[in-house]
């Protein structure tokens, strides 16, 4: 390495050579940026940044090469072959393409080491191919161990660079690594091939090119070098800031809220870990703040989504603007946010909440017009509600239900005592939905028979649940569970098609009666999905009566009467239930022409001890008469009430004392036939429910 050494610093020109380190080093650099590329890219674009790198290499390679032998005496009258120049520049391009395209084929140091060797056979053909090109007035002579020894340094240098950029122990040193490694496969083969080469005059007359023309042509390839190198640096450069600038949008796609720009719930769960982990650390206390607007709905249904978008974003943005530090506002969803605060006084939580609610009511005005929303608030602190961060979430959600329920005016605080009766409610919801998706619930059947011909004249569905861990839940409590929680039209659903089904099995043909509740009377394809199922179970329209109460009507009475009329004009019956209770509207039975009216059971109960329902009872009787509309009566538990009845010619009867629900009705035996005695009040509490 001395002999190298030395021939460096007497035979070249020491500022063109610099030049050529220079060239070196950039170029190496760029192809360890584009080389990159290719090896996580795949198809065309891999074979695009193959293309750029074996451009880049090969530039690199070739200009290195020719600006150091322009730096190279020869004292000798020096010319350049210019096909073999041109043909130098192609085996510079083609060799390492190869390399790069083996190395990247298959991860593994074999592959990478094979591909560097193929690269560092490039970087010495092409050396000796531009040496070729390079005519002196003399005699050339050859060292051999001097070449076998650059060829070995190019091919192990460029086979190693190339293992230490795939190489994932170096981490972030593996691109200083690859690119020292690939400029020192260049900078040997030229110089120890160089070091192999002896030229002997032959005119010593003639004198070589001048030092100022060899530094101008040496300054002139090395740009034009540069400005290809260039073009591959800012190709990888422009492609790694565009990749950034993607991944950072997709990162906040991916932690923020698309309409209102506040952080959504995965980065809410993260900032709320984080938090938690500070006042661990600090002794503080941290306040979960859970908000649902008030009214939101109404601004939907009356002015329109894009409304209700624009007083979604004003909202958070007042919000946003009210956090102070250690303070995070989150949209969860739909119309609901929450929010973190660390505090050491309890009424700097109440002061923070308080301004929350303040801001949700100021009036905002948007567009023509003015919208008041409000909002429910509920609270829950760390660490005295909870010290895990879901269940410190889940608190606060339950104390703004509450509050939300309560109609509460001020921020509502958790309290386990208050709020566990919502807590089992919302996982009832949870277990019901599971049950409709698994098909855990049932329908029992209780008959109806006729009062003066003992006659079994239907039945009616009523849906049962029996919960895995709490065993029997009654209709009373899963019911209005699945209204509140959206749950009712896919139960009703369910249990209309479960009940058609069932009666297609009977062997008989009596009618089967479904309760329709308030919320599908208000869906407008309910007719259509009767008609539906009928089609699907093969039931007759004439074999299935639903039954509503007179409060679901009220509710939107033009489109519930119009709903009704279309289910009547499948030709199902349609019963008013629970009569006597709610409106009892005489306008309603005027209005739409009843099948059947069903007497509250809370008439027939009071029949042995209260003249007044007797005359109540008669009266209704004598109006279904006089409107041509049976009337049955439920509740019917002893042998005096059903005897009253039958004085008073009521046209049918249902109760415990004609028969209790069952899984399925097996026969149309009529059920005042071998009647069992009345059963007990307690037993009756239980079969009820």
């Amino acid at each position: 390495m001395l002999d190298v050494a030395l021939c460096i610093a007497t035979d070249h020109d020491p500022w063109l050579v610099l030049l050529a380190v220079f060239v070196c080093c950039t170029g190496a650099f760029a192809i360890v940026q584009m080389l990159g590329r290719a090896q996580v890219t795949t198809g065309m674009q891999r074979f695009g940044w193959l293309f750029l790198t074996a451009v880049g290499a090969g530039a690199t390679i070739w200009c290195t090469h020719f600006v150091a032998m322009l730096a190279y005496e020869a004292g000798v009258p020096v010319t350049l072959d210019p096909v073999l120049t041109i043909v130098s520049l192609i085996v510079a391009i083609a060799g390492t393409g190869l390399g790069f395209a083996i190395a990247t084929r298959r991860r593994g140091s074999i592959h990478s080491f094979i591909g560097g060797g193929v690269v560092g056979l490039a970087i010495a053909t092409m050396h000796f191919t531009g040496m070729a090109a390079y005519r002196v007035d003399g005699l050339v002579a050859w060292r051999l161990p001097f070449v076998v020894a650059s060829i070995l340094c190019a091919v192990v240098f460029a086979g190693t660079a190339l293992v230490a950029l795939g190489s994932a122990r170096l981490g972030r040193w593996r691109v200083a690594v690859g690119t020292g490694l690939l400029v020192t496969a260049i900078a040997t083969l030229h110089f120890v091939a160089m070091t192999a080469l002896r030229i002997t005059p032959l005119r010593i007359s003639e004198a070589p090119l001048d030092p100022g023309q060899m530094q101008a042509l040496g300054l002139a390839t090395a740009l034009v070098g540069l400005v290809v190198i260039a073009t591959g640096v800012f190709a990888a450069l422009i492609d790694r800031w565009t990749r950034s600038d993607a991944m950072q949008r997709l990162h906040h796609m991916a932690m923020n809220d698309a309409l209102t720009g506040l952080p959504n719930r995965v980065s809410f769960q993260a900032e709320l870990a984080r938090q938690l982990d500070s006042a661990r650390a600090s002794g503080s206390q941290l306040g979960v703040v859970a908000v649902d607007l008030n009214r939101f709905k109404e601004i939907n249904d009356v002015h329109g989504h894009k409304a209700g978008d624009d007083v979604l974003i004003a909202l958070a943005q007042r919000m946003r603007r009210e956090m102070g530090r250690h303070e995070t506002v989150a949209r969860l969803g739909g119309d609901e946010f929450v929010a973190i605060t660390r505090f050491d006084d309890r009424a700097q939580l109440i002061a923070f909440a308080s301004r929350i609610k303040a801001t949700l009511e100021t009036p905002l005005s948007i567009g023509s017009f003015e919208a008041r929303v409000g909002a429910s608030i509920g609270v829950a602190v760390y660490p005295n509600d909870a010290s895990d961060a879901q269940i410190l979430t889940n608190n606060a959600d339950l104390a703004m239900y509450r509050a939300k329920s309560e109609g509460s005016p001020a921020p509502c605080f958790y309290d386990a005592t208050l709020d566990e009766a919502i807590r089992e409610r919302r996982e009832l919801a949870a277990d019901l939905r599971v049950a409709l998706d698994e098909n855990r619930l049932e329908v029992h059947y209780q008959v109806q028979a006729s009062v003066t011909t003992q006659a079994v004249t239907g039945y009616e569905a009523l849906v049962r649940w029996t919960h895995p861990v709490r065993g029997p839940i009654s209709p009373e409590v899963f019911i209005p569970i699945a209204e509140e929680n959206g749950l009712i039209l896919t139960l009703g659903e369910w249990v209309m098609r479960r009940a058609c089904t069932d009666a297609m099995g009977w062997e008989h043909q009596s009618r089967v009666a479904v309760n329709v509740s308030p919320v599908q009377l208000a869906h407008a394809d309910l007719p259509r999905l009767f008609h539906q199922i009928m089609l699907e179970t093969g039931l007759p329209p004439r074999r299935l009566e639903i039954e509503l109460t007179e409060t679901a009507i009220m509710a939107d009475r033009v489109h519930a009467l119009h709903v009704l009329r279309q289910i009547k004009a499948l030709g199902v019956g349609v019963a008013l239930d629970d009569f006597g209770t709610g409106y009892s509207s005489l306008e309603t039975l005027r209005a739409f022409p009843f099948d059947k009216i069903k007497l509250d059971r809370l008439f027939v109960s009071e029949l042995a001890d209260s003249p007044q329902a007797t005359a109540i009872i008669r009266a209704v009787l004598a109006l279904g008469k006089s409107l041509a509309i049976p009337v049955l009566a439920e509740g019917i538990e002893t042998e005096e009430q059903l005897a009253v009845l039958q004085r008073e010619g009521c046209d049918e009867a249902q109760g415990f004392l004609l028969g209790y629900p069952e899984p399925l009705p097996l026969s149309t035996r009529p059920p005042f036939a071998d009647r069992p005695q009345a059963a007990a009040p307690a037993r009756r509490r239980r079969a009820a429910g």
